[in-house]
């Protein structure tokens, strides 16, 4: 007889990652694999740190998302919040297919301003068309 102390649970390792590069004073998000409950604290912990280190303005690129479930849109809808209580700016580029309709359908699109490349999302920001001034 088969018992449940006999069962093998095998848990499939995430492909999920972020990498995080800067553009002056913006910070871009490289966001790849799969953004489910399992990776969403990952997700809330870099943006926690950029806002902290006083990085306000975001762009995520999901170009390298291959997956988003309730829990990992939820988890956009409360970063983008977090960014604009902290009076920053996030927007996103890279969406697939699949993404954008995932955002339409949720309505997200309409608070998320998406481009359709980084210069562009760059370029939306004031800031970084600015001369600094000494």
């Amino acid at each position: 007889m088969f018992s449940p102390a006999n069962r093998v649970r095998t848990v499939q390792p995430t492909n999920f990652s972020i990498t995080i590069r800067q553009a002056g004073r913006i910070s871009l998000l490289d966001v790849s694999g799969s953004l489910t409950f399992f990776e969403i604290g990952a997700l809330r912990d870099a943006i926690s740190r950029l806002l902290k280190q006083g990085r306000r303005d975001i762009v995520l690129n999901l170009s390298g998302l291959q997956y988003l479930d309730s829990s990992g849109i939820g988890e956009l809808a409360r970063i983008y919040v977090s960014v604009v209580k902290a009076n920053g700016q996030m927007k996103v580029v890279g969406l697939s297919r699949r993404v954008e309709e995932i955002l339409k359908i949720t309505q997200l699109h309409q608070v998320l301003p998406e481009f359709p490349t980084e210069e562009a999302a760059l370029q939306s920001f004031p800031e970084f068309n600015r001369k600094e001034t000494i």
